[in-house]
């Protein structure tokens, strides 16, 4: 089956993510669960989840995204799913209520908040007790630094490899990159059990669009590539992204 190539970027996550929710539902006997999207914008995952049955609520501080979050429910048939609600990770039981979810999606979120590490425990705290699924996606210091070299871009490479922030000058839109590592142990602070760590975006940013669109089944081919990477550790040191799927203890 084709995908398109938007889909590429975030299909390792969606299995990953979609397999953990298929194990929480299978414990709690529960087909739907309530799932909570943090800085979930226009309903990227919140959508698809919804299709799948599951009760979204998307926290972000754009209104313009959250009312294109609700045209797109609306146009996909799952409005009735989705719930979406001004706010950010720093005030967010100002909106939702704690302990209520159980799943949590933290993608794109550590990046930007003032405090990481605040950010991560109350997407934490927002989850049931006993198996609550927690998936962080952040921006991988490895894929920026290579990404910059490979553009020619070598003082700013190697700015990033040294800079406490993993930023490669004041022009970096993205104010924090993280290491595996890094990341990991954040969730490992919190309490819960890392399931599993996900190299994204691996090739996917580096190889030409061009390329893949004008040999037949080099989409297809190239993310099983992603799929079969995204795993291993070696991979994980030039990602774009950094996926960990964590679990309530």
């Amino acid at each position: 089956m084709s995908r398109p190539r938007a889909a590429l970027r975030t299909a390792v996550v969606w299995e990953v993510l979609r397999d953990a929710l298929d194990r929480r539902s299978e414990a709690v006997g529960r087909p739907v669960l309530d799932v909570l999207d943090t800085g979930g914008g226009s309903g990227h995952f919140a959508v698809p989840l919804a299709r799948l049955g599951h009760r979204v609520t998307v926290v972000d501080p754009s209104p313009n995204a959250l009312f294109a979050l609700e045209r797109r429910a609306a146009e996909e048939d799952v409005a009735d799913l989705v719930r979406g609600v001004q706010g950010d990770a720093h005030g967010l039981f100002d909106v939702v209520e704690p302990a209520q979810y159980d799943a949590v999606l933290c993608h794109g979120v550590l990046e930007y908040v003032d405090d990481a590490a605040e950010g991560l425990r109350n997407a934490v705290a927002a989850l049931r007790a006993e198996g609550g699924v927690l998936s962080v996606l952040a921006a991988g210091l490895g894929g920026a630094v290579l990404a910059r070299a490979l553009a020619g871009h070598f003082t700013d490479a190697r700015h990033a490899l040294t800079d406490p922030q993993g930023r490669y000058g004041d022009s970096d839109p993205v104010p924090r990159r993280f290491t595996a590592e890094q990341l990991s142990a954040l969730v490992e602070e919190t309490g819960l059990r890392v399931r599993g760590v996900h190299g994204v975006r691996v090739f996917s940013d580096l190889v030409p669009g061009a390329l893949v669109d004008a040999e037949p089944g080099a989409l297809e081919a190239l993310a099983q590539l992603e799929a079969a990477a995204a795993e291993l550790p070696a991979f994980h040191a030039v990602a774009t992204q950094l996926h960990v799927l964590a679990e309530v203890r």
